[in-house]
């Protein structure tokens, strides 16, 4: 009888204690970290960027390169180069954004480089030379939204000639949407793509 009743004691202190766990650590601490997210930030939700209709159209901290219509001409500002996949450029496709795994000194990645290099002195109408290092490798992350000034100003008078605006125009979107180094010290200034193909109007999705 006394084996039952302890066995019974050790039953009903284990259920408080499981019910006590549950209520802190399964409601109690998860709705505590939800409220706090929520108190003056805007990235718990991740960090969306919405058009003038409030439409979501992407994530201020997730650059994914837009890829022109076929044949037509290309009115997007791009974004760094994904840098992984065998395509040298991977437009538009987030889940190839692992590093290369190719050292200063791999002929691959020398090769691979020249190619972009070429394709994007093709595509803005420039010599090879004037193609600044950003346009060409990828970021950490490979999914940088934003791009140095040097790249946003080479793509300036394509973006002109496709959206039918005029140089001025367009230069003054991409200031819109420059930042200037961090502290003031820190990286360098920095165009956000995802803003600036807003501004020009190249984002409308359907939204309700």
């Amino acid at each position: 009888m006394l084996i039952i009743k302890q066995v019974l004691r050790q039953s009903i202190v284990g259920l408080a204690v499981l019910i006590g766990l549950t209520v802190v650590l399964g409601a109690a601490y998860p709705a505590a970290v939800w409220g706090i997210s929520r108190i003056g930030s805007a990235s718990a939700e991740g960090s969306t960027v919405t058009d003038a209709r409030g439409c979501v159209v992407g994530s201020s901290l997730l650059g994914v390169d837009l890829t022109a219509p076929a044949g037509g001409p290309d009115p997007y500002l791009h974004s760094r180069v994904v840098g992984s996949a065998d395509d040298p450029f991977a437009p538009g496709d987030p889940s190839a954004s692992g590093a290369s795994q190719q050292g200063p000194n791999s002929e691959l990645l020398a090769r691979t480089i020249t190619a972009r290099r070429a394709a994007i002195a093709a595509r803005e109408g420039v010599a090879p030379s004037a193609v600044p290092v950003d346009a060409v490798t990828g970021s950490g992350s490979g999914v940088d939204p934003d791009i140095s000034e040097a790249y946003a100003a080479l793509q300036v008078p394509r973006l002109a000639r496709a959206n039918d605006r005029s140089v001025a125009d367009v230069e003054a979107i991409v200031a819109r949407h420059t930042s200037d180094r961090q502290l003031g010290f820190l990286g360098q200034a920095r165009v956000n793509v995802l803003e600036v193909n807003i501004d020009l109007g190249r984002l409308a999705p359907r939204c309700g």
